[in-house]
Order: C-alpha cells, then sequence, then structure tokens
C-alpha cells in the first residue's frame, strides 16, 4: 500500500511557547517597575494601572465581540499593552487619559489593523505619543517622590537639562528611582531585573537592547561628554524603551542582523532629539519611526536561505 505524503504549511518547528506564556513573563518582569512606582509615586499608580489594562481589555472584548470575532482577551496581550502604557504615564495624571489612551492603543493601533501580530507599531508607546500630542501639559507635568497629597511638580533630570540646569541628580536616586518621571522609567534597577528575567526566559534577545544602549553611550563618548554616560544610560525612558518597548516582537525585526540596526537606529535618534531636538526625551519618537522601517529591514537584512546557489553575472 502506498504511504500519502501530507503537506501543510509553515511554521514547522513547534514551541512549547505560547502567546499567553509570553505575555505572562513580560508581565512578571513588569512586576518591579509597578512596584517601584507605587513605593515612589504613591497608590495612586494602582488606580492608574488598574485604569489603563480595564480600558485595554474592555476595549479588546468589545470591538472582538461586535465585529464578531472570536474574543482574544486570554492571551493576555491587551493586559501587557494596559501596563506599559500605565508605566509610561506621569503618576497623577487624570482619570481620562490613561481610558483615552487605552482606547487609542487598542481600537485605532491594534484592532483596525488586524489584532494582535498585525500592528505596524507598538500599541503603548502609540498610545503615549496620542495623548502627549493631545494633552501636553497633563502629560508633561511630574511630581516628586514620595510628594504624598502635597504632590509638587518635579521636572525630570532630562527637562531640567534642556532648561539650562547645571546639576543634575545623584546617579544612586536615578538608579534606584528617586527621582521625577513617568511611573515606570525612574527606577533603572526594577527595569534592569525585568530585562534580565525576560533575556533568561529567552522572551527578548539581548541585540536590541545592547545595540541601543551601546549606541547612546558611543554617542555620549563622541560628543565629548563621556562624564554624562551613565546619566544618559539612567535618565527618561530609555530602560524601559530598550528592554520593553523596543523588543516587541510584532513591530520590531525578526532577523538578528535587522536587530542590530534597529537598536542602532533607536539609539541615534535618541540622542539626535535629546541634544538638539525641542523635546528633552526622545525614546517613544525613536522607537516608533524604527518601528516603520521593521519591514524594510527585516526584507534588506534578512539571512540567506540554506542551500540557495549564489547568482553568476553573465
Amino acid at each position: 500500500m502506498q504511504q500519502e505524503l501530507i503537506l501543510s504549511g509553515s511554521p514547522h518547528i513547534k514551541s512549547n511557547q505560547s502567546t499567553t506564556r509570553i505575555m505572562l513573563d513580560v508581565l512578571i518582569a513588569l512586576i518591579p517597575a509597578c512596584v517601584a512606582a507605587v513605593y515612589f509615586f504613591g497608590i495612586g499608580c494602582i488606580t492608574t494601572i488598574a485604569l489603563c489594562v480595564g480600558s485595554a481589555v474592555g476595549c479588546e472584548a468589545a470591538i472582538q465581540f461586535f465585529t464578531k470575532k472570536a474574543v482574544t482577551i486570554s492571551d493576555l496581550s491587551a493586559v501587557v499593552t494596559g501596563v506599559l502604557l500605565a508605566l509610561n504615564l506621569p503618576p497623577n495624571v487624570p482619570w481620562y487619559l490613561p481610558v483615552c489612551g487605552s482606547a487609542f492603543a487598542i481600537i485605532i493601533v491594534k484592532q483596525c489593523f488586524g489584532g494582535l501580530g498585525h500592528n505596524f507599531m507598538n500599541p503603548a508607546l502609540a498610545a503615549r505619543c496620542f495623548l502627549l500630542i493631545s494633552w501636553p501639559v497633563a502629560m508633561t507635568t511630574f511630581i516628586a517622590p514620595f510628594a504624598g497629597v502635597d504632590a509638587v511638580a518635579s521636572a525630570t533630570p532630562l527637562a531640567a537639562l534642556k532648561e539650562g540646569a547645571t546639576t543634575a541628580p545623584a546617579l544612586y536616586d536615578m538608579f534606584i528611582g528617586n527621582i521625577g518621571g513617568s511611573m515606570g522609567e525612574t527606577s533603572v534597577l526594577a527595569l534592569l531585573i525585568g530585562g534580565v528575567y525576560l533575556m533568561i526566559r529567552k522572551v527578548i534577545s539581548v541585540r536590541i537592547p545592547l545595540a541601543y544602549l551601546g549606541t547612546v553611550a558611543l554617542i555620549t563618548l563622541l560628543t565629548g561628554k563621556p562624564e554624562m554616560i551613565l546619566f544618559e544610560l539612567f535618565a527618561g525612558g530609555l530602560m524601559l524603551g530598550a528592554f520593553f518597548m523596543a523588543t516587541d516582537y510584532v513591530s520590531s525585526p525578526s532577523s538578528p542582523k535587522a536587530q542590530i540596526v534597529f537598536g542602532i537606529g533607536c539609539g541615534v535618534i535618541t540622542m539626535v532629539v535629546r541634544l538638539w531636538g525641542g523635546y528633552p526625551e526622545g525614546v517613544s519618537f525613536s522607537i516608533l519611526f524604527m518601528n516603520l522601517l521593521t519591514p524594510l529591514l527585516d526584507k534588506a537584512l534578512r539571512p540567506k536561505v540554506f542551500g540557495e546557489v549564489q547568482k553568476v553575472n553573465e
């Protein structure tokens, strides 16, 4: 009896990893940053996180229900988007910003382009830029750590430097998170713990973060300010962006060489904005811009097919 062969589409390599498992690992990695936010800025951060997550999950379930698609909120991707957006917001934002931002991230950036796996840029970062353009005052008003109910405005280290400040916060304070800024970007220690966890779990590769951080350090050195390298690495949303935003599976390149170029591009744009741009920070804009180049990078730097015959010019 002749044996029949079954032909199936790719991929043929199976893994025990699933979308839910990957998203759960990302959530676990974000726990230190969330704890640091609550410790430094108060329990109001929990409300902001809950609003972002609840709005993101609710919007995803609603639009999938009304468009008669399978409701996939159990994959935790909307939860991750909500937490990432919350960590990109100031601790004292009014309630409607998390709601509007989450709706924009899920409905416009994610679902309008086909849902998970089809968004062309990071939904949380796109929502942050949308909120920054729509409510610039609320999105750039930060409070000092441990301010409590008597919250006072506090400039971020990058904003203070942009305004001509001659002194910078102690590197120790910047490392542990005892500075003003968005909820999840201030504690370098918490973000490094999360980033290392993701690399140990092999959820992310070291290529993009290393290329990103290395480029920022190199440009700082080349501009004649070697003493500012640690400041530039610790300040702003660089660590949050390098480990949790730029490494997004959907909107970042898949081939190794493209990932390195992607990280370098993020670093260059970040430093151009920081040094010569009108904004004190350029992490969000740099990652979103490089997201747009991801298809081109993957096409231009894709690995050669194994066994491919080299073409000979006639």
